[in-house]
């Protein structure tokens, strides 16, 4: 970093520095004053400083920030992204001059106190989107959305986007000395995909930051703070939050871990908040109800019984002996209440484990073990609250409860106070230092606060005390795959099914790791034993016929997609990737059939509509395909290969001035799409002859019409 700049200096012979904002490994960011304009003219300036200087670093450095400047500049169009005013080079060093936006960023908004109403949040996402659609048009990934990049303007309260990634991947190759690779891992944890955090990021990887940003505002939670399914990597939101479950699934879809099952584009997701006001004006959101107050049953009258024994102690014995004897079957009564309710629970009779339980500490209030049993029943009846007040009075009465420390920290996990958790399981390993289950169970915390390191060292732990526990190599994999260390997590996943040879779960995960790899025979004998022990395991039929695809094996894929859809016939996944496999077959008609399947349960899936217009093209039904393009282009309109489609089927029947002007789409999106321009010749060439054709017939006829007349005179 230049330690030089400082204020009052001058930089690029006009702007000069008034304020520092931020410094990083990048460079610097300032506030400068553009001294060749009249008048306050505030601006930002952003300095990119490579660490190497050597000629080739900078000749590479050059040609990267001159590319990237001329997108800045492109994308600074918009109204609601900051506008490029300069760019330069000096001491080399480069240096980026943009719009200064006043205002607070949503990080200021967004606080565990306020939570949007659900109106408030669709408004919030459409604004972000309705940016976000003309960066996805340009072919740009911004690749860091997040609240610290969204200013709230204060000339209009409108959202600006700003501090783009493309600017940081290359500040990133620059600082590197041009040796870093193109897919560069950018982004904030949490509002990172996993395809992002692996150097592959997509369009869809922006539309997940933007979903969890509607979520963080429904729930006041940070993203670190929302648990993830550990079989699936899926963020378990929604009792967090009380909206319409219309708006519940298209945010689901917006994060899903895979990629591919998330809107493909900003419009794609645009499109369903809109439609979402035709659906859910009539939807009222229940609020969550509150868990029940713990009630303690009181007995309505004391045995027969007891009283009778009572009162002969009260005369044949005295005071002292029927306070003994009271005791003696105050205590008997409240054991045989403690071991009826550990039947009842053991059978999952959760009520009436409960009442005994409640009877047992109503007798005996210093009964510890029924206070465990009583949060055991209310953590089976997902009442954790009351489950927590009942194992903190189990700790109460006994401090080194191991059992109860360690429940407490199960309920908090599922409470989402996931530190807490973490010192409850503390709290028992002080007690037993090689307490197998408060190390897995520390583990499994670790791994939902994205903690993935600390993750692994906790299952280390726990497996130096049970080598061959399956449980835990499997979760020490899902760590190591979490953290794109696809090899560790493979061998991780042997020793969970070397343990315990039927577990589905862990040859499904195995396999994803090993397709992440690009090692897809093997992921297609790790999914074949996930469904040979779990026949209806729908995902990992669905991840078979992936891999098999991928290894273009498609009949035996579109057999595996069958078998997902016989336990999921609505699964769009399945339907379009048996599209696809009939598709390399040139099985067009089973082919249409399938993507028309796939387009009933997601009917604004630009992708799919426009494979299904190739499918139809081949079959040379060209104004059908012509319409399936359209949808796809309506969907999606930078969607370039659509628009050459487009183009083409329109030659086919002769449209040429209809295909020159697709061509044309196609090339604003792409404009050095070589196809497309040398498509677009031959239908202008076309067109023209057509024209010079139907010059001449016309002249002919007046020629025709003129002797004609010349005749008649005559």
């Amino acid at each position: 970093m230049n330690l030089g700049i400082g204020i009052g200096q001058k930089l690029g012979g006009r702007y000069q520095i008034v304020s520092l904002l931020g410094a990083g490994g990048f460079g610097m960011t300032f506030v400068a004053e553009d001294q060749h304009l009249p008048g306050d003219n505030q601006c930002v300036v952003k300095q990119l400083k490579p660490q190497a200087t050597d000629p080739i670093t900078l000749q590479t450095a050059r040609r990267l920030f001159d590319t990237e400047a001329k997108m800045l500049h492109q994308l600074g169009k918009h109204g609601q992204i900051p506008q490029l005013f300069a760019y330069f080079e000096e001491n080399k060093e480069f240096y980026l001059v943009q719009e200064l936006i006043e205002g607070g960023d949503l990080s200021q908004e967004f606080t565990p106190s306020t939570r949007l109403e659900e109106a408030e949040a669709i408004a919030l996402l459409q604004d972000v989107l309705e940016i976000l659609e003309f960066v996805h048009q340009q072919n740009v990934i911004h690749r860091d959305i997040n609240p610290r990049n969204l200013i709230r303007r204060k000339k209009d309260g409108k959202l600006v986007l700003i501090d783009f990634g493309a600017v940081k991947q290359i500040s990133t190759q620059v600082i590197n000395g041009g040796n870093s690779s193109l897919t560069i891992a950018i982004g904030t944890p949490g509002y990172r995909p996993s395809e992002q955090a692996n150097g592959n990021p997509r369009l869809s990887s922006d539309i997940y930051a933007v979903g969890i940003l509607g979520i963080q505002a429904l729930t006041g939670c940070l993203p670190t703070q929302l648990p993830t399914d550990p079989d699936t990597g899926e963020i378990s939101w929604r009792n967090q939050a009380s909206i319409s479950p219309e708006l519940a699934n298209v945010l689901d879809k917006m994060v899903r871990y895979d990629f591919r099952q998330r809107y493909q584009s900003a419009t794609e997701a645009l499109q369903a908040l809109k439609d979402l006001s035709t659906t859910t004006s009539a939807t009222v959101a229940l609020p969550v109800a509150s868990p029940p107050k713990l009630v303690v049953a009181k007995p309505k009258s004391r045995p027969i019984l007891y009283k009778a024994v009572l009162a002969i102690s009260v005369i044949g014995i005295g005071i002292a002996a029927s306070v003994a004897t009271v005791n003696w079957i105050r205590s008997a009564n409240a054991t045989d209440l403690y071991n009826r309710g550990e039947t009842f629970l053991a059978l999952k009779h959760y009520e009436d484990a409960l009442d005994a339980y409640n009877r047992a500490v109503e007798i005996r209030p210093d009964y510890a073990e029924a206070w465990q049993g009583q949060g055991d029943t209310f953590l089976g009846l997902q009442r954790y609250e009351e489950a927590l007040n009942a194992y903190d009075r189990a700790i109460q009465l006994r401090p080194d409860d191991l059992e109860a420390w360690t429940s407490r920290g199960q309920v908090l996990d599922n409470l989402q106070r996931y530190e807490g958790a973490i010192a409850s399981f503390d709290a028992a390993l002080e007690i037993q230092p090689d307490y197998f289950d408060a190390w897995i169970n520390r583990g499994n915390v670790q791994i939902k606060l994205q903690q993935y390191s600390e993750a692994i060292a906790s299952f280390d732990k726990a497996l130096s005390i049970e080598p061959n526990a399956s449980l835990a190599w499997n979760r020490r994999g899902w760590a190591l795959h979490n953290l794109q260390r696809y090899e560790e997590a493979v061998s991780s996943y042997d020793k969970a099914v070397e343990f315990k040879p039927d577990s589905a779960p862990s040859w499904y995960q195995r396999g994803n790791a090993l397709i992440n790899l690009q090692r897809n025979q093997d992921a297609v004998d790790s999914y074949q034993k996930a469904v040979q022990f779990q026949p209806n395991f729908y995902k990992a039929w669905y991840s078979l016929g992936s891999a098999l695809s991928n290894l273009q094996r498609y009949d035996r894929a579109i057999a595996a997609y069958d078998q997902t859809l016989k336990f999921k016939p609505n699964d769009y996944e399945a339907w379009y990737g048996r599209g696809w496999a009939h598709h390399q077959l040139k099985r067009y008609r089973e082919a249409i059939a399938s993507y028309d399947k796939a387009l009933q349960f997601q009917p604004k899936n630009a992708q799919a509509w426009y494979n299904r217009g190739n499918a139809l093209y081949n079959q040379q039904r060209y104004n059908d395909a012509i319409a399936s393009y359209r949808q796809a282009v309506a969907l999606q309109p930078s969607h370039h290969e659509a628009w050459y489609s487009r183009g083409n089927a329109l030659f086919n029947v002769e449209r040429y001035k209809d295909a020159v002007a697709a061509y044309d789409q196609a090339l604003r999106y792409k404009q050095d799409y070589r196809e497309a321009i040398d498509a677009r010749n031959r239908a202008q060439s076309q067109l023209e002859a057509a024209r010079s054709e139907q010059k001449a017939q016309e002249q002919e006829s007046r020629d025709q019409e003129e002797e004609k007349s010349s005749d008649d005179d005559n």
